[in-house]
């Protein structure tokens, strides 16, 4: 932050250098009123929550925790990233599911007798994914004879990432600040007085999971325990089956994990013992927190082969300790900010309430929800989809599941786990757009170890090359379909697409950054050993067309000829064309990198022959093979729609198929749960619907009580999180990426400034969003129309714009051309320059 004086133009001046060189170039003195910079990018609340989805969430990608903000007993629900039931993945569980392959094939292709084929799909079943679980809770208690409080605030600070809790007894102000380091990985909790020995608490703690508690020195408090070997889904309840158990037959029991509180204090005493630590007349104390697992990797038994997490907890803290509270949190802002601050994006409120910013976060969503007019609320969610990101999913560590990293449950909804029919790919939507890529890694390194499983799949379940996931997985990286072998509905359990669905955020990855060698090295070959799979996988139809068969659209029902609801058929839409998305990614890498020749005509080849898309008697897309009647024409999948969003196959010159598409999303209708209302902004975006989209994101955000039951029809929690309901982290980050999308589309060939802008949006600002083929973009408008825009070029490229008025590049001939729906400009980029571009 700077602090400008008056009569001082060099600070000016300093601070104009530094914003050219973090490529925040000001259009205008009205642009910079709109920075993010100036906007109150924090969650408040005038009370304590009483629900897990009304406290605030902190993270670093290995530690989480949720911040209830209580008086007299503040509760901290601990989670650590790495801390799942299980261990490595069991093979050779359905040593006969290959057998049932043909059988399933013929009672598609020649019966057309789906039941049986659905019958037998079970019989292609796997294990069950593992649980992601809670670590413990810490209770703070601070007795105050039930004396009530006043001036009570809690915060969550997202652009500096630090929580604040503080409230007045007795003439006394309480603090606490909160935040979770990611560059010393620990948690920090300052406690603090504005009158000297006034604190006086205890610190105790507990979990869900097995544990024992023990004290060391006089002030440091240690909680040991060992995770499940194995976590039954808690909709998966057969009778005669424990959900829960902590042995495992095969040898390899569940993980160790660790959990440290050390208290410095500053005045005052601190004594601990087995249960507790206790804090007498300080004036502050410092809480340092570590947490550690025995995990050692996806493929190693973390019990008998784990890491030492005795050793790493006691490592971390003694390492923290040695740093004050102030330089552990310019530590942590430093690196935290070096991300967050990427982006900005503001809209100008153009009624201008100045009552509603005294609203609490929760009321203020309430009030938004009733229909008030409040953009500061969207860009609020914007950028806290950013936060979340950042703080659930970083380099080194495990992907974002289903919750983040967020986790109250020893069974949470769907094991909190990853799944992959949707959830997990929609958590990275926003990372290369919003200019998070370095979060976007620990997906990708997961990918890695999913191929390697994936690959014994493909063998062991169908006598196939390649590698291939289904629709759920875990820490361990599960690639099979689940199902306990045989208690899954083909629905969701049978799915065959997931390892090339992930595929493409290898290849998404490499068309943001430009990175060859991490094409090569890394993206090329686990593409590849995933359309080995599909070349075993597809087989020709009467009419020569290659399909899949058997083949399911995720969660979704067709009915046969009969009137029988059904889900197992042959091609369906979402199969072919994440197929077709897969080759051609595939086949343009390989002309990148000049390599792989054969294979790319062998693509070529059978691209050619894969089952197109088809358009219905009612103008929709069809979602499978034939025109089947829908079980549900609202369900809250489209996975048809796949070549929309997030593929690149449906563009407005596809002109049939694009007005099918937006056919088939007008049926569907703009109902569904929190992440599905998330997928549809962004189809809608796609579709430049700007004004259908915002509706859409006024949907997203709608209010949705902590104490409201299980109604599915999304919305957003008092915390801001995405109600599916329950919460699901997806829909917070789909969000984020379908307003991203509504700016900025760089699918095509070309990248488009203000694709979807709708009318509430009519005049703002965005900066540092990036466009495939590496370009950073900053661009302000008004009346609805694009005023100016920066881009500068990360790979010294060719940049070709599209925008919705003439422009021209500054201080060059450069003149944009008239174009589909616009204007286009093409030009030659030098690495590292920034171009300034100007509404004629």
């Amino acid at each position: 932050m700077y602090i400008f004086q008056k009569n001082k133009p060099n600070q000016l001046k300093i601070v104009s250098l530094i914003a050219i060189q973090i490529l925040f170039i000001p259009f205008s003195d009205a642009q910079n009123k709109t920075d993010s910079n100036t906007q109150n990018l924090k969650l408040w609340y005038d009370k304590p929550s009483e629900k897990w989805v009304e406290a605030l969430p902190v993270g670093n990608g290995k530690i989480g925790a949720m911040i209830f903000g209580g008086v007299e007993e503040e509760l901290l629900q601990l989670n650590e990233s790495t801390l799942w039931s299980g261990g490595p993945v069991k093979t050779n569980v359905n040593p006969e599911s290959s057998s049932f392959l043909p059988k399933i094939r013929e009672a598609l292709f020649q019966d057309e007798d789906y039941s049986k084929a659905n019958q037998l799909t079970r019989k292609m079943q796997g294990l069950y994914s593992q649980s992601y679980l809670p670590l413990g809770d810490i209770i703070i208690k601070q007795d105050f004879n039930n004396a009530k409080p006043t001036a009570y605030y809690r915060d969550l600070d997202i652009q500096n990432a630090i929580a604040t809790t503080k409230f007045t007894i007795n003439g006394v102000e309480y603090i606490r600040e909160i935040f979770t380091s990611a560059p010393d990985n620990v948690m920090l909790v300052r406690i603090s007085a504005n009158q000297k020995a006034a604190l006086n608490f205890s610190i105790s703690s507990k979990s869900l999971l097995k544990y024992t508690t023990s004290a060391k020195d006089d002030n440091e408090l240690i909680v040991s325990g060992k995770a499940p070997a194995n976590v039954n889904p808690s909709y998966y309840n057969p009778k005669g089956k424990e959900p829960i158990t902590y042995e495992d037959p095969s040898g390899c029991d569940g993980m160790r994990y660790q959990y440290r509180i050390k208290a410095i204090n500053q005045g005052g005493s601190v004594s601990v013992n087995n249960s507790e630590i206790t804090i007498k007349n300080a004036s502050e104390v410092v809480l340092y927190i570590a947490a550690a697992t025995s995990f050692n990797g996806y493929d190693k038994c973390p019990d008998k082969d784990g890491k030492d997490e005795n050793k790493i907890a006691s490592e971390r803290i003694n390492k923290a300790i040695k740093k004050t509270y102030a330089q552990l949190f310019s530590k942590h802002t430093t690196d935290y900010k070096k991300y967050f601050d990427r982006v900005s994006f503001a809209v100008k409120d153009t009624v201008n309430n100045p009552a509603k910013t005294k609203l609490a976060s929760n009321e203020r969503l309430k009030a938004y929800s009733d229909g008030a007019y409040d953009p500061e609320i969207e860009t609020l969610y914007f950028q806290y989809g950013r936060y979340l990101l950042i703080s659930s999913s970083r380099p080194g560590g495990p992907p974002a599941n289903l919750q983040g990293i967020w986790n109250q449950k020893l069974r949470a909804p769907w094991s909190s786990n990853y799944t992959i029919n949707i959830n997990t790919q929609m958590n990275y939507w926003p990372a290369e757009v919003t200019n998070l890529s370095e979060m976007h890694q620990p997906l990708l390194d997961w990918i890695q170890n999913l191929a390697k499983t994936g690959k014994v799949t493909a063998r062991e379940f169908y006598n196939a090359n390649g590698w291939v996931a289904h629709h759920n997985s875990d820490l361990w990286a599960l690639s099979n379909p689940v199902g306990d072998k045989g208690d899954g509905d083909p629905v969701w359990a049978n799915w065959w697409m997931g390892g090339n669905w992930l595929s493409q955020h290898l290849y998404e990855h490499y068309r943001f950054t430009g990175d060859k060698k991490f094409l090569a090295e890394k993206a090329y070959p686990v593409m590849k050993e995933a359309a080995l799979f599909s070349l075993d996988w597809l087989v020709e139809d009467k009419n020569g067309y290659l399909v899949t068969a058997p083949s399911t659209s995720p969660e979704n029902k067709f009915k046969d000829k009969q009137g029988k609801e059904q889900s197992v058929s042959v091609a369906t839409t979402m199969d072919m064309s994440i197929i077709r998305d897969l080759f051609d990614n595939l086949i343009e890498a390989s002309e990148t990198l000049g390599t792989d020749k054969s294979f790319r005509e062998l693509l070529i080849a059978k691209r050619a022959k894969l089952y197109p898309l088809q358009i219905g008697k009612n103008g929709t897309l069809m979602e499978w093979y034939k025109d089947f009647e829908e079980t549900d024409i609202h369900h809250r999948h489209a996975s048809h729609l796949f070549g929309l969003h997030p593929g690149r196959e449906i563009t407005p010159l596809t002109t049939n198929f694009f007005n099918a598409a937006k056919k088939s999303l007008e049926v569907r209708g703009d109902e569904g749960t929190g992440w599905s209302k998330g997928w549809k902004i962004n189809w809608w975006a796609r579709l430049q619907d700007g004004d259908h989209a915002y509706n859409l994101i006024r949907q997203l955000l709608n209010y949705v009580d902590a104490s409201s039951g299980n109604s599915r029809a999304g919305g957003t929690y008092p915390n801001f999180f995405d109600a599916h309901p329950p919460f699901q982290i997806d829909g917070n980050f789909a969000g984020t990426a379908g307003m991203a999308e509504m700016l900025l589309q760089s699918q095509s060939n070309y990248i488009q400034l203000l694709p979807a802008l709708p009318k509430a949006w009519s005049e703002g600002q965005v900066k540092g969003l990036v466009a495939r083929g590496g370009f950073e973009i900053a661009m302000n408008w008004a009346k609805q129309q694009l005023n100016n825009a920066t881009v500068k070029s990360l790979n010294g490229t060719e940049c070709i714009i599209r925008t919705n008025v003439p422009v021209k590049i500054k201080n060059s001939n450069i003149v944009s051309q008239k174009a589909d729906n616009g204007y286009q400009i093409s030009f030659k980029t030098t690495k590292g320059k920034t171009y300034k571009i100007e509404k004629l």
